[in-house]
């Protein structure tokens, strides 16, 4: 019997029906259903096919940790692939279909896999498809690898992006998160309380204890109804925080519409900064391995009671319980209120002696001490178990429902991705924390009322640790059962000729997968990950992990703490790109960048091309040749107007700004005199050239650095990423003012003459070759340098970006007697070419070096230390022989050598001696 939907109950709206799809039937649920309740409520028992053999899978669990299937939702550009059925709500016209089968779910081809299976274990395709060569086997293999399709059209729905502050960040609202959220709040402390689900409560939701006298799903609201009044507290629900990175900061995205509805602003990532952080987030039931565990209709126990509960749904009638600790007991009693028929309880433990194995006992239902279940039985989905006893025996019991209960692992993914360790609890066989990261707490608690005295107990302390006080207060009265720990059992022999018991249930990997690695000797639980890839299916081993790291300490003769864990990575669960990316794609990826005098350069005929991002003009007039060979021959014999208003403008202030800047190039920027300017390099920490430019010293403690236009964002980001990070203790600021200040550059033997004329304050007869003044030119404020790309007398005068109109017409005016002459990008390229004058990206490449340039001697001189100084001391960077950048001059004086042409030296054995 499949699953239905029972007569009463659940957080849903019955009185209005959702029409949706799956696979292209139709079927209905209600608003407050998954799609994994609405299909288990429409009795669909098979919901994907596994990985590697295309075995029928169903709903596992109700949350994140479901590692039974995935679907592709929507169609066209709004279409989402590899989904968890039990993370999409339902919504009218919802489309849904299975992946990683053909032609269809119930008759899959590739499900012949699960018949050759002895000849398909892990690591088979890295020594079968070595011989004769791989890429004889590449086509098919990329074909069948990989779950749904991605869209090829571009993402129609949209993201956005929040930056928030707060005192007290609390992950999780279930018992322990609502207590602490309302004990830091009471304190006087900014909170923000994040649930992945749409409602709070977690645990409280489906059991039922008494808090504080009333109903826990009572306290839940009456609790998260006054967290959401509070002025310093910041509730969001639907909401998953992902990942912790430096500086305490949080990713966390919130899921504003469904995924593949209409396009809409579907989600938004939040990056939060919070003084201290509480994880509450809860604990992951683990499941049993028996052979054929994998059958539709085995579930976790604790996901068939949030079913029940929270949606309405039986997702079968006849239920076997197979359970190591008190969950199973919960799951039975549950069952047997909805009006289920439990068959029987196969506790594990040799004497189940708790108060909830009393309560089932009482209900009437029997209870097998020191049994498990060794098989699930049926074809599409589950028909009956094998039961084996203490002494051995086994026994079939008809049933169509299997809920199994292998314990808790503390869900500490954010704890460990804070550098938080870990440490194996032999009470309760599961990892709880070891050593906290700074700021972090992790709460673990094994029964409502420990949540709730540990949930206070961290809001106090998260706090305190922002200054507000407060003294802790006593939890509200649970009445509940007491619990009693978990006895694991990591593996069950199978029955003769039984299926495979399966560790991770979409990547396939069996147990004796595990023991293949084992006698393979990738006994490292990172190998082992990799050879298995037990894990590495898209829920990152949240059920299988703790399981396979048992087997593996089981087939090595080692402890588990001794095999250890692998490192937790974000994100928790998957994200979508969009969401990371937001505004930034299409033409917002990388925004063109326009000149302040962008209209003026169009009225003089500019031809505008990009250069670095910016759109500049190229030449003006109308024929490219002409054009070029007349600005080059104004500024040769005359004086040209120039617009370097994109060339980088980052101000560096501070008593240790020239101890920084000494540190940034390769030249000492700390010798330089003030109202001087110096040239200079800057390399990567491979001693490769990242850019080059000019460095004026303004002041005693004010450097203005000058970076190519295509460079300046880079270099602003190293400067602040060096006073942040590698010398927090410098005394400096840095501060990018690019787009603030347009540059108009006078460049010629006539320069001198239209500065005179436009008038200007500056004493230009002593003004010299490589110096900065301050003054008023064209009766505006301004700031003038002595530097030179053409080789002629130049003036690059920098004003407001909104005085730059008001600069261009005065110097057009006064230049008109004179010749002047607007000059282009192409033109410039020309200029410097013929004096010899390094570009940065087209002069050098990701392999340059200084020496490479004509600069090593220079630099070797240098005391004190630079970025990239020791990757020059490599034999790589020594090496004689390098390519060197060299002038290249046609015999006849008139040929145009083509850029990228190779240059073949006469007798050379080589196939290119260098490139043009």
């Amino acid at each position: 019997m499949s699953g239905f939907r029972l007569a009463s109950g659940g957080a849903i709206d019955r009185g209005t029906d959702l029409r949706f799809s799956f696979e292209g039937r139709d079927y209905t649920g209600h608003p407050g259903d998954t799609l994994a309740s609405a299909l288990l409520a429409n009795g669909v028992s098979t919901v994907g096919r596994s990985f590697k053999y295309h075995r029928r899978r169903g709903v596992v669990a109700a949350g994140a940790e479901d590692a039974g299937c995935l679907v592709q939702v929507g169609t066209g550009a709004l279409t989402i692939p590899n989904l968890k059925p039990a993370l999409v709500p339902l919504y009218d016209g919802l489309v849904a279909n299975p992946v990683n089968c053909w032609p269809s779910l119930a008759f899959d081809i590739r499900s012949v896999h699960q018949w050759v299976k002895p000849f398909l274990p892990a690591g088979f395709y890295n020594k079968t498809f070595t011989w004769p060569h791989w890429r004889w086997f590449e086509p098919a293999i990329r074909r069948a690898a990989g779950f749904g399709v991605a869209p090829e059209d571009p993402d129609p729905d949209r993201y956005v992006k929040r930056y928030l502050t707060t005192d007290v960040l609390v992950v999780g609202a279930g018992p322990a998160g609502l207590a602490a959220a309302e004990a830091a709040a009471a304190a006087g402390a900014d909170v923000v309380l994040v649930e992945q689900q749409a409602l709070p409560g977690g645990t409280l939701r489906i059991d039922r204890p008494e808090i504080a006298g009333r109903a826990a799903s009572t306290w839940v609201d009456q609790t998260w109804g006054a967290l959401a009044a509070h002025p310093n507290v910041r509730c969001l629900t639907n909401t998953m925080a992902f990942g912790v990175y430096d500086h305490a900061l949080v990713a966390a995205i919130e899921r504003l519409q469904p995924p593949g509805a209409a396009p809409s602003v579907r989600e938004r990532l939040w990056q939060i900064r919070a003084g201290a952080i509480v994880v509450a987030s809860g604990a992951i039931e683990r499941p049993l391995v028996f052979a054929d565990n994998d059958r539709p209709g085995v579930m976790l126990a604790h996901s068939v009671r949030r079913y029940l509960a929270l949606y309405g749904v039986a997702p079968a009638r006849r239920w076997v319980i197979a359970t190591t600790g008190d969950e199973g007991h919960r799951t039975a009693l549950d069952l047997q209120r909805a009006g289920l028929n439990v068959v029987l309880i196969a506790d594990s433990r040799a004497q189940p002696a708790g108060a909830w194995a009393a309560a089932s006992r009482a209900a009437g239902i029997e209870v097998r001490a020191g049994s498990v279940v060794a098989q699930a039985i049926g074809g599409t989905r589950v028909e009956g178990a094998v039961l084996r006893a203490g002494d051995g025996r086994e026994s079939r019991h008809p049933c169509d429902g299997i809920a199994v209960h292998g314990g808790w692992s503390p869900a500490l993914h954010l704890h460990a991705q804070a550098t938080g360790t870990l440490q194996w609890d032999a009470d309760y066989h599961a990892f709880v924390p070891a050593r906290l990261a700074p700021g972090v707490l992790p709460i673990v608690a094994w029964s409502t009322a420990d949540a709730l005295a540990e949930g206070e107990r961290a809001g106090v302390l998260a706090a305190a640790a922002v200054g507000c006080a407060s003294q802790a207060r006593s939890p509200p009265l649970v009445m509940e059962l007491a619990d009693t720990p978990s006895v694991p059992v990591w593996d069950v022999p199978p029955p003769w000729s039984a299926g495979p018991r399966f560790v991770d249930l979409l990547a396939d990997v069996t147990a004796d997968d595990v023991a293949l690695a084992a006698r393979e000797n990738y006994t490292s639980v990172e190998h082992l990950k990799r050879f298995t890839t037990a894990g590495m299916a898209p829920d990152q081993g949240k059920t299988s992990n703790i399981t396979a790291i048992a087997l593996m300490a089981a087939a090595t003769g080692r402890s588990i703490p001794g095999v250890g864990t692998t490192r937790f990575r974000p994100p928790y669960d998957p994200v979508t790109l969009g969401a990371l990316v937001g505004s930034r794609r299409g033409l917002l990826y990388a925004p063109t960048l326009r000149l302040p005098l962008e209209a003026e350069h169009k009225a003089a005929g500019a031809a505008f091309e990009e250069y670095g991002r910016w759109q500049r003009p190229a030449w003006y007039g109308v024929d490219r040749a002409e054009a070029i060979r007349r600005e080059v021959l104004a500024v040769r014999q005359g004086v040209g107007l120039f617009d370097g208003s994109s060339l980088g403008k980052i101000h560096v202030s501070g008593p240790d700004a020239a101890r920084l800047l000494d540190f940034v190039y390769v030249q000492s920027v700390s010798t330089l005199g003030i109202g001087k300017i110096r040239y200079g390099l800057m390399l990567n920490e491979h001693g490769i050239i990242l850019d080059d430019g000019v460095v004026a010293r303004l002041g005693a403690d004010h450097f203005l650095v000058s970076p190519s236009s295509a460079m300046a964002p880079t270099i602003a980001s190293l400067l602040d990423e060096l006073l942040q990070c590698d010398f927090p203790d410098f005394r400096a600021f840095s501060t990018n003012l690019t787009q603030g200040f347009a540059v108009l550059t006078l460049t010629g033997p006539k320069a001198k003459a239209v500065l005179t004329a436009v008038g200007t304050d500056l004493p230009l007869a002593s003004f010299g070759h490589m110096q900065v003044m301050s003054g008023r030119v064209a009766d505006l404020p301004a700031r003038v340098a002595r530097v030179s790309f053409t080789g002629e007398a130049s003036y690059e005068i920098a004003v407001r970006a909104d005085a730059a109109p008001l600069l261009w017409q005065r110097l057009q005016a006064a230049g008109e007697p004179f010749g002047l002459t607007p000059v282009g990008m192409e033109a410039l390229m020309v200029l410097r070419l013929e004096k010899g004058f390094l570009i940065h990206g087209i002069d050098t490449d990701g392999e340059t070096t200084p020496d490479d340039v004509g600069f090593g001697a220079g630099i070797a001189k240098k005391a004190s230390d630079f970025i990239g100084r020791r990757s020059l001391l490599r034999p790589e960077q020594r090496r004689a022989g390098r390519r060197q950048l060299v002038g290249l001059v046609p015999v006849d004086g008139c040929t145009l050598l083509p850029a990228g042409g190779h240059v073949c030296l006469a007798g050379s054995h080589e196939p290119t001696d260098g490139w043009v």
